[in-house]
């Protein structure tokens, strides 16, 4: 076996092309764009390489046909803020073969203890992690854009190899359809009712606005969760510009208790049925089927994100936004799920509200850790 690291046009098409082959006799994958996944490694449209390094490297076997694949980065803001210092992995794709999957981890490994690191999470993104993050165990359906999506066999190879789960992530979806519990639905309109308590919906005239009202209410919904490092400026700024190719407007909300932003709700339609014919590439032809699908239309919507200041919550705020939500898409008679992605396993308040709202469990994913010196 031959490892490559990516450094030219042949070996990033290269890497590319591994899950390609890799998936090509599964039906429910969905290739994501090649575009996506060349942002993240081009510092010139991902800021984490401001505070950050990041390298990749492909597999080939002894006929020179592509088995596998991994990326390894270093964010310098949360690396130092565990018992040892944390790079990560991601972008895995390999054939169902151990001696393969562990001589990716380890060029991994190496590379970055060479640059100071003694552990390794992943898979995880270099970037937010509400794209490219976990390791799908549950729930091998359809996945929705932004989503990882692997082969089962996958948990094996990185138990095996010594990673342990740190976190879950869970999701679950919503039959749009089926009317809220009634003792959700009457606090939620008691809510939206309530003196100084306001909802609106994003406006894209006004996106320097909103982006400045997310950060405010993300950077304090967050901050006592542990390692949590605060979002930047430039951060939201990247992740509005992606949204905005597939953004509905009258999805994503917003809670203002006497003007002030109280909390917010991200909802984006499923973009994955709409890149699903085009295997990657968004070229003349891929975009003029992007825009016949999204002229069609998605019954899918996604939660990417969602939050609310500390001293408001509890209030019901979040349940008021759904409410208000609802009453945008349900005459619409277009959507019919929602997909509630991705609460960690510790967050137990949004854990119940999923609950309280009658939201069923969909799917599971892994964040993990591999400290290096276990021995």
């Amino acid at each position: 076996m031959i490892i490559t690291e990516v450094k030219d046009k042949a070996t990033r098409k290269a890497f590319l092309d591994v899950a390609r082959i890799i998936y090509r006799n599964d039906d429910v994958w969905v290739c994501p764009l090649d575009n996506d996944i060349e942002a993240v490694f081009d510092p010139a449209k991902n800021n984490f390489h401001n505070d950050g390094k990041c390298t990749r490297w492909i597999l080939t076997n002894d006929n020179g046909e592509l088995i596998g694949r991994i990326a390894a980065f270093i964010n310098n803001k949360k690396a130092y803020n565990y018992e040892q210092p944390t790079g990560g992995v991601g972008f895995f794709e390999c054939i169902n073969d151990e001696k393969a999957a562990f001589l990716l981890f380890d060029t991994a490994k190496k590379w970055l203890a060479g640059n100071g690191m003694q552990a390794m999470d992943g898979p995880i993104n270099f970037g937010e992690n509400d794209n490219f993050w976990g390791l799908l165990v549950e729930g091998f359906i359809p996945p929705s854009y932004g989503m990882n999506y692997n082969p089962p066999y996958y948990q094996a190879l990185f138990e095996d190899y010594g990673f342990k789960t740190l976190y879950a992530q869970i999701t679950n979806h919503l039959d749009i359809l089926k009317p809220f519990p009634q003792r959700f639905y009457k606090i939620a309109k008691w809510v939206t009712q309530k003196p100084g308590y306001e909802f609106k919906h994003l406006k894209v005239s006004e996106l320097q606005k909103f982006a400045a009202d997310f950060m405010e209410i993300y950077n304090d919904a967050w901050k006592d969760f542990e390692n949590f490092v605060p979002i930047t400026q430039a951060t939201i700024a990247e992740s509005f510009k992606k949204m905005k190719a597939i953004m509905d407007e009258n999805l994503i909300w917003f809670a203002y208790v006497n003007n002030e932003p109280a909390a917010f709700m991200i909802i984006l339609p499923d973009a994955n049925p709409m890149i699903k014919p085009l295997n990657g590439k968004l070229n003349l032809i891929g975009k003029l089927k992007f825009l016949y699908y999204k002229w069609k239309g998605v019954n899918r919507m996604r939660a990417i994100v969602m939050g609310t200041k500390q001293k408001f919550q509890n209030h019901g705020i979040e349940s008021g936004l759904f409410i208000t939500l609802g009453e945008y898409v349900l005459p619409l008679n277009q959507y019919t799920e929602l997909e509630l992605s991705w609460v960690g396993d510790f967050n137990e308040k949004m854990i119940a509200m999923h609950n309280a709202m009658g939201a069923v469990f969909a799917k599971k994913h892994l964040t993990m850790r591999y400290i290096f010196d276990q021995h």
